[in-house]
């Protein structure tokens, strides 16, 4: 068993990780997914470090229903993959 980074949409229903970091994406201010993008995410709880559990994910791309700090949040697909996490996984 080995730990990996894959984004929060890779992970299975029940599957809990830790919140690494958040992909704000390429350039500065506006341009990086939106005004305050990194920082909504941050106001919900989504912080480095943060223990994340994946409750459901909806087929065909989706929102993802998670817990996280005790809450539960549905995010849209977009979003999620840009919240990298690191899970215990074989092989």
């Amino acid at each position: 068993m080995g730990k990996v980074v894959i984004p929060l949409t890779a992970l299975r229903n029940g599957e809990t990780a830790t919140v690494i970091s958040i992909d704000g994406g390429p350039g500065r201010g506006r341009r990086r997914g939106g005004w305050g993008f990194e920082r909504r995410l941050t106001d919900m709880g989504l912080t480095p470090g943060t223990k994340v559990t994946v409750v459901k994910s909806a087929p065909l791309h989706g929102p993802i229903e998670v817990i996280v700090r005790g809450s539960r949040l549905a995010l849209g697909r977009g979003i999620a993959e840009r919240i990298l996490v690191e899970v215990e996984r074989d092989g």
